[in-house]
């Protein structure tokens, strides 16, 4: 863990867990019902395959939470329910940060910035709910619980989807919360994608060539989830991260087989050991993952299962991958979180005048685009080499655009509109960099390259493209001093003349911006594009 969390009693006179009224899945749960977040599925439905349909419909249309609690071969099994679709819209982020509803992309990421400028440690308690329940030996059976097959080619039933995969440097004592993929392959194993070059494959490399201990938690509050599928610098640990968002300490106890931490009242956790022995791996995949291709099958490593804790009537918390126009899930959701977090290291490097930063939803944060107050020739450059040096640029950050301050990142025909006039190929706006490490599951690298097991990582090359006004550009007199033409304006005159006679005109449409997005007038409009 990160610090010397500090000690405190949970358990009634009877030595029984007590009932926690800390944040965990079900008081999450109440926030969502409560704001009419929450849907309960009491109809029959097949966990091949038909859950993962309801979830992908539902996440295209924006729904509620998913709370299954009739699935089919699991009506009287260990676990009975599973929840879905949580956090996968962005009223659902709003709750989840406390901020009202509206609150803006931009708000948010702000909003982000300063929660994880604030870290709030945990802290060890002895016990609670999530000891309700200890599974060992024979008793283990993962197939008890409702794990989906959730796309048709999938190789089989993932598990590990939308949960905490915990694990701890051996050097710093700091723990890992990580969001990999893994699949059941026996009663008591889970075959593991484990990338070298990530948090917990360096952790791996420390034990060998010993067994690595591991602990998976399913189902606490979703700050976990979004934290876990978060690219925090190596130095911070997730539990302060969560600790931050939600305004107090994490509750953890120790783990009963392995010499970890989790949360007090988590629904379930599973504990075991991963062997790095290659000897041991076993095939992991076929699996829809993020880009929205099917990925391949190969040999993986094995996390062989040595206990199971959960609490009375444990709820599954799981989610489906792919991400294509129009269809975004719940991983794509966390880029609020991995945006601020970029924003947060740009700025300990030292470099300043960003005044945005959004990575793209659609891509999981493979494109990342950085508004800025330009200051100085190669202000772009320097952006894009830092963001490609970080830990998280394996999956992050493949192609890099920088625009100034009038650009509105968050709309395509801003960013379309600069890409048309501020950019010029031949002139040195687009670079690349690499061929270097890169995203294994891009398709747009032949599989040979991709190969994990082989290089530690996927295979980018990288582009900028800078998308700021040239200071090659002298200033001109007839540009009234300035490196660019001016824009075209509308006089605030003749702007509130029109805007007083517009029912007059009988046009039959309100006065708004050309997308209808927001109540601005043009001359507002014509301020968002200064003249520089």
């Amino acid at each position: 863990m990160s610090t010397a969390p500090t000690l405190s009693g949970t358990a009634d006179s009877a030595g029984q867990p007590d009932q926690h009224t800390g944040p965990d899945l079900r008081s999450w749960l109440d926030t969502l019902e409560s704001a009419g977040q929450l849907s309960r599925i009491t109809a029959a439905v097949d966990w091949d395959e038909e859950i993962g349909a309801i979830t992908r419909a539902n996440l295209c249309l924006g729904g509620p939470a998913l709370l299954f609690e009739n699935i089919t071969g699991h009506e009287n099994t260990r676990c009975t329910k599973l929840l879905t679709s949580a956090i996968g819209s962005r009223r659902q982020v709003q709750l989840l940060l406390g901020l009202p509803e509206g609150t803006g992309d931009s708000a948010m990421v702000r909003h982000l910035r300063e929660a994880f400028r604030n870290p709030v440690p945990p802290r060890i308690v002895e016990t609670g709910p999530v000891k309700q329940n200890i599974i060992a030996g024979a008793d283990i059976d993962l197939r008890e619980f409702p794990v989906p097959k959730w796309h048709g080619e999938d190789g089989g039933r993932y598990i590990d989807t939308f949960c905490g995969v915990i694990t701890q440097d051996t050097v710093t004592g700091r723990d890992n919360i990580g969001l990999y993929r893994g699949m059941i392959v026996d009663r008591d194993k889970i075959a593991k994608l484990l990338v070298p070059s990530q948090g917990w494959g360096g952790h791996m490399a420390q034990y060998k060539p010993e067994p690595m201990p591991v602990a998976v938690v399913y189902g606490w509050h979703d700050v976990l989830t979004f934290c876990a599928g978060s690219p925090f610098p190596k130095n911070i640990c997730e539990w302060d991260m969560m600790g931050a968002l939600l305004g107090r300490p994490v509750d953890l106890v120790a783990c009963e087989s392995v010499p970890l931490h989790v949360p007090a009242t988590a629904e379930i956790v599973v504990e075991g050991y991963i062997d790095p022995d290659p000897a041991t791996f076993v095939m992991e995949g076929p699996f829809a993952e993020y880009p929205g291709f099917i990925g391949d099958a190969a040999p993986a490593p094995v996390l062989r299962v040595t206990r199971i804790t959960h609490r009375d009537d444990p709820v599954l918390r799981g989610t489906l991958e792919g991400i294509r126009p129009g269809l975004l899930n719940e991983d794509s959701i966390v880029n609020f979180a991995r945006s601020a977090i970029s924003w947060n290291v740009l700025d300990d490097l030292g470099i300043g005048g960003i005044t945005d930063l959004w990575m793209s939803e659609v891509t999981n944060g493979q494109n990342t685009v950085v508004q800025i107050q330009k200051r100085y020739r190669g202000h772009a450059q320097q952006i894009a080499s830092a963001l490609w040096g970080t830990g998280g640029s394996m999956w992050f950050h493949k192609n890099v655009m920088v625009v100034e301050e009038d650009i509105d990142i968050h709309d395509p025909a801003a960013l379309d509109w600069a890409m048309s006039y501020r950019v010029n190929a031949g002139r040195g706006d687009i670079a690349f960099f690499g061929p270097g490490l890169g995203s294994s599951l891009d398709p747009s690298t032949p599989p040979e390259r991709n190969d994990t097991n082989k290089y530690g990582s996927g295979e980018w090359t990288r582009m900028l493209i800078d998308a700021t006004r040239s200071w090659d550009i002298d200033p001109r007199p007839a540009w009234g001093g300035r490196r660019f033409p001016p824009t075209d304006r509308l006089a605030p005159e003749l702007e509130a003349r029109i805007a007083a006679r517009w029912q007059e005109y009988g046009i039959g449409i309100p006065y708004l911006d050309d997308a209808g997005r927001e109540r601005l007038t043009l001359a507002q409009l014509s301020a968002r594009m200064p003249q520089v």
